[in-house]
């Protein structure tokens, strides 16, 4: 029996035909559920059915070996001062380095590279191809493949002979259950480390610059740019290719939207957007005055026209 969830009427066309056997469905649509549905109410139909599904599929919530590895492969690379706890694995042409920690039930993927002095907690994923320097990582971190993890962030100053080299010299901190996406970047930092706070959530490709505080269950969604020195609070949400300035401040529960780029700080709780960002109903006051503004200004222009013509003849 298939299991379905239906909460926006957008979808009721592909309700009306489905063959599910079963649909988890609020109070207010629970009549256009076909007959041959079994109907499960819930107020809230996604949430229901995810937990169902973590239920079903509870291996696909955190990566696995990719090669059916019980312990070290041969075909790693481990320095004799590493320390690994029982029940680690390590996938295929893997590098640990010297000093390096690794608790128990965690997964290193085929051709991660984790540096000097990382230490890392357990039950973790490290995907493949991922490096890792300068990092402190906790318990139930997922880490997906291709990350960059605690390279010197980008830090010059002007002068006369050309650019100087600003010395990264501090961590990388990533705690408890952080997922980190496909093939992003989060630099050490200089002055400070820069830290990603308890159960935050990154999407793909993003760039943290160094610095960054960003505090615990936030949301950063895919090519994200973070530029150094910022402060994020809990709970803030930043959507697509939202692009931030540097040393601004972010308060709690926030929102960015996707597209936007932020110069100034933002109050907690508050809604921005736009280029630059403002508070999101200014922005959309903003946007729909254009909009009025190039309209009639193209009907004026019509009209004008229209009365010369007629002129002419």
């Amino acid at each position: 029996m298939h299991l379905t969830f239906f909460d926006n009427h957008k979808y009721a066309a592909q309700l009306a035909i489905t063959k599910a056997g079963a649909c988890f469905v609020s109070p207010r649509f629970e009549a256009d559920v076909p007959a041959h549905v079994a109907v499960l109410r819930s107020t809230t139909p996604f949430r229901s059915f995810v937990r169902v599904a973590r239920e079903f599929y509870a291996g696909a919530l955190r990566p696995e070996t990719w090669f059916d590895n019980d312990g070290i492969a041969p075909s790693a690379v481990i320095h004799p001062t590493a320390r690994l706890e029982d029940g680690v694995v390590v996938d295929p042409l893997a590098v640990i380095g010297p000093e390096v920690e690794i608790g128990s039930g965690s997964v290193i993927g085929s051709g991660a590279v984790i540096g000097a002095h990382v230490r890392i907690g357990r039950d973790c994923s490290i995907g493949a191809g991922t490096t890792i320097q300068c990092t402190l990582v906790g318990n139930n971190v997922i880490i997906h493949p291709g990350c960059r993890i605690g390279q010197d962030g980008f830090g010059f100053v002007p002068g006369p002979a050309g650019l100087d080299k600003v010395p990264q010299t501090n961590r990388v901190l990533l705690q408890n259950n952080v997922e980190i996406g496909a093939g992003t970047t989060i630099d050490r930092g200089s002055l400070r480390d820069t830290v990603i706070g308890e159960g935050t959530k990154i999407d793909n490709q993003v760039q943290v610059g160094h610095n960054v505080t960003i505090g615990r269950h936030c949301v950063l969604a895919a090519h994200a740019s973070l530029a150094g020195s910022l402060t994020i609070g809990d709970g803030v949400a930043i959507g697509a290719k939202a692009g931030l300035n540097n040393h601004i401040h972010i308060g709690d529960g926030a929102q960015i939207a996707a597209v936007s780029g932020l110069t100034h700080d933002v109050p907690a709780g508050e809604r921005w957007g736009g280029i630059p960002a403002k508070p999101i109903r200014q922005w959309m006051r903003e946007v729909f005055a254009l909009e009025r503004l190039v309209r009639d200004s193209g009907s004026h222009r019509g009209s004008t026209s229209g009365q010369a013509d007629r002129g002419d003849d």
